[in-house]
């Protein structure tokens, strides 16, 4: 089995985030973490309802990578939903990301206006 990867992985440090995610797995655990929720609180039957939706609506295309910027569809809900309460925002405006650490990331990353061709 060792022989299956490279010398340079032995050298490699145990990850900080998997250990914690190993001990905050134990149903026992409180954990305080951040990104660690209490898995009691997920509305899990809401959860389920939403998914069973999506699937009746959308099908396997849910599996789909789309544009960059996200499902036009969904972008331009929110976008009324801005403009609902009194914002003029349009759908090229909205981002969808997948998750917090990509927001974040894109945020601190300077603008370019240069456009490639």
């Amino acid at each position: 089995m060792d022989d299956i990867f490279s010398d340079r992985i032995s050298d490699v440090p145990r990850s900080f985030i998997r250990e914690i995610l190993k001990v905050a797995l134990d149903p026992s655990m409180i954990s305080f973490a951040g990104g660690l929720p209490n898995r009691e609180f997920f509305p899990q039957q809401e959860l389920i309802a939403a998914t069973a939706r999506v699937f009746e609506r959308k099908g396997r295309d849910i599996f789909q990578y789309s544009n960059t910027e996200g499902d036009l569809a969904l972008r331009e809900m929110i976008a009324a939903r801005h403009r609902s309460r009194g914002l003029e925002i349009a759908a090229d405006n909205i981002l969808i990301t997948s998750g917090s650490q990509q927001g974040l990331d894109l945020l601190a990353k300077p603008c370019s206006t240069k456009t490639m061709a």
